[in-house]
């Protein structure tokens, strides 16, 4: 089995190169063990990724630890969102979000996303933030946030991260399954 090319092109955005060799396998392998702490064969994966002619079908523990890499808790979830997955859409009903305008100052909001990252933010007013907790995330404790909106199951998109007095540009958290939030 082969995987088709959307999951092979999710691959290669997690690990941020484009798998084009039996080493970017290698890397692949790698990179899932140290994001899931669980290891696929060299073989399975180049069979999965189309570098070996082998039609058998991958063990469900493999295809999970895969989805898990790719921030969901099994295969099963992974293709249920791929097949659910909507570029553009009205959508009915009202989203859960916050409406940061309308954040009292001082006020916490406990961010997470996949796979295991949890950031606490407290409001500054003008839509600002301050990261008070950051867990394995790339934002760090004390970074300065401008962000405009939270939404619920929707990627964090941060306007410009300042990191001690210097700009770092945008930041987006959660993409592509989005985050959760709770106000505290």
């Amino acid at each position: 089995m082969v995987f088709p090319q959307h999951i092979i092109k999710l691959i290669e955005k997690h690990c941020g190169r484009k798998i084009a060799s039996s080493a970017d396998c290698e890397f692949v392998i790698l990179d899932i063990e140290s994001v899931t702490g669980e290891r696929i064969g060299l073989n399975t994966i180049k069979r999965l990724l189309g570098f070996n002619a082998d039609e058998r079908k991958p063990r469900m523990t493999t295809l999970d630890i895969i989805a898990r890499y790719l921030g969901c808790n099994s295969w099963d979830e992974l293709i249920e969102y791929e097949n659910t997955a909507i570029t553009s859409a009205f959508l009915p009903g009202k989203r859960k979000e916050i409406m940061v305008r309308d954040l009292a100052t001082g006020r916490v909001v406990r961010i997470s996303y996949r796979p295991n990252r949890v950031v606490r933010l407290r409001y500054d007013g003008n839509h600002h933030f301050t990261v008070i907790e950051s867990r394995n995330s790339k934002l760090q404790a004390g970074d300065l946030l401008t962000i405009t909106h939270i939404i619920h199951n929707y990627p964090l998109l941060v306007s410009e991260v300042i990191r001690d007095g210097k700009s770092l540009g945008s930041f987006t958290a959660g993409a592509p399954y989005g985050i959760t939030f709770s106000l505290q």
